[in-house]
């Protein structure tokens, strides 16, 4: 072997580390971004999470592929929910309350910046496809909100049409002996319409199909933007009740009607990753698993407490994160992370520039997804009950209510005292738990730390004192 072959090898060998370093830290391309947001889906509702009855097998891949979330906050109820998600920010800040109706006139401001006009600029292909419930008159509709395209319902599909206001495409589909003078003659409960950009196009909608239907347009979009970034944001309707599946799927789960939902809604997930991986965009793409809420008819186990509350069941959600070669396998993350941390991490993955005009509660938590035993990123998390009042706050593992969360509950003065279900003991204003020992907010021990609830009550103060005064206005007709 000639000096200059030596030399150049232990060369190579000397540099390898270094050069293996700086692969590590090089940013990769922009990744595409699919993000699945379920309706009234419990954590414990889906087998990565616990569930022994459901059948989700390509959620299981997912997670051993992926990483699982294990403290990923939401809200208690549907709009709030969707406000945080889109904008970084506690719904409250955005003036957002619980849930909008058919005849809310408001809805999300004009001026409030989404996560789809974050990566917009970035030259990503946008779509929403899906229950948007942020607003459905023309001025609130994701296509005002950074979305090149909509397809999907614009509330929640227990509720009806806005007879007055719904805009019918001349070549909307009328169903089950419907017609324009009919839809606005009328107003049926559990009777939607399903729109195309800003127009309805069919009505009402055949829930039965909407999973199926949703999926297909997910497909057709993944397939016509494989050579641009793209942002597939997929806020099912399901498991909302009424409950619905498409002929493949029901009658067949262990779980009844809402079993079939969960499992159709996994049959998506897994129609979804067969196309990245078809298409070879598996190692560019980030998707993202999570839901709105706790439980409304499944199950939150083993936290306490489902859908409309503050305990862990009305807000943690089961999550699931995955992007082959980034986030390491089959790993869990317990640090505290939520729907709020979606904006400011978007801005980070696509080099994007975060708005400096207004305050974001959100934090970026990419070192959480890239690094299992990454420290936290954010160290407290506020709830707000669907009356935009903060009710709870948590500080590490340290949880105090500043309201009761079982108020509604208690029996009123004169009435017969009933067996409590279990789990339903009565938790008053200023109830300390201890999630580290105590998850499911069985015991409170706030008489033995009055330091800590001191320390949290005051911290709860100067938060919301704080949002009140960077308080931005819900968009107004």
């Amino acid at each position: 072997m000639n000096r200059l072959v030596i030399l150049t090898y232990f060369t190579a060998l000397l540099l390898s580390p270094f050069a293996v370093l700086h692969a590590a830290d090089a940013s990769p391309e922009k990744p595409n971004i699919v993000l699945i947001f379920v309706d009234d889906l419990g954590y414990g509702d889906v087998s990565p999470f616990g569930n022994k009855t459901i059948k989700t097998p390509h959620l299981e891949k997912m997670a051993t592929e992926g990483m699982k979330f294990n403290s990923f906050y939401a809200t208690p109820v549907c709009s709030m929910s969707r406000a945080c998600l889109l904008t970084g920010s506690y719904n409250a800040r955005v003036s957002i309350p619980g849930v909008l109706f058919p005849g809310s006139k408001i809805g999300l401001h004009a001026n409030e910046i989404t996560f789809a006009e974050i990566v917009k600029p970035q030259g990503y292909a946008t779509i929403c496809i899906g229950k948007w419930h942020l607003g459905h008159r023309e001025a609130f509709l994701p296509t005002k909100q950074g979305f090149d395209s909509y397809f999907g319902i614009p509330y929640s599909n227990d509720m009806s049409i806005d007879p007055v206001n719904a805009v019918f495409a001349k070549d909307c589909v009328f169903r089950d002996g419907m017609d324009e003078k009919k839809a606005r003659a009328g107003v049926l409960s559990s009777v939607v319409p399903l729109m195309r950009g800003t127009e309805v196009v069919e009505y009402p909608a055949d829930q039965d199909t909407l999973t199926k239907r949703y999926t297909e347009e997910a497909v057709k979009f993944i397939r016509a933007n494989q050579a641009q970034p793209f942002f597939l944001y997929l806020p099912h309707t399901m498991v909302h009740w009424p409950l619905a599946a498409s002929a493949a799927f029901r009658g067949k789960s262990a779980g009844g009607l809402f079993g079939d939902a969960v499992e159709e809604m996994d049959w998506s997930v897994g129609q979804i990753m067969a196309t990245l991986k078809e298409l070879k965009l598996d190692d560019k793409t980030l998707v993202i698993f999570t839901s709105d809420n706790g439980a409304a008819g499944g199950t939150s186990a083993p936290w306490r407490g489902k859908k409309g509350t503050i305990f862990e069941g009305g807000v943690r959600e089961p999550c699931i994160m995955r992007w082959p070669g980034r986030i390491p396998a089959g790993t869990t993350c317990n640090q505290i992370a939520g729907n709020i941390d979606m904006l400011p991490t978007f801005a980070k993955l696509t080099s994007a520039a975060l708005p400096q005009d207004r305050v974001l509660d959100g934090r970026d938590i990419t070192s959480l997804m890239f690094k299992a035993d990454a420290p936290a990123v954010r160290d407290t998390h506020l709830y707000f009950t669907s009356q935009e009042k903060l009710g709870a706050i948590r500080q590490g593992d340290w949880k105090l209510f500043l309201s009761s969360p079982t108020k509604k509950n208690q029996p009123k003065k004169g009435a017969a005292s009933k067996a409590k279900p279990a789990g339903a003991d009565e938790v008053g204003e200023g109830a300390l738990f201890d999630l580290a020992k105590d998850p499911y907010e069985t015991k409170d021990v706030a008489a033995a730390h009055a330091d800590i609830v001191a320390k949290l009550r005051a911290e709860a103060q100067k938060r919301e004192k704080e949002i009140e005064e960077h308080k931005r206005p819900a968009g107004t007709l």
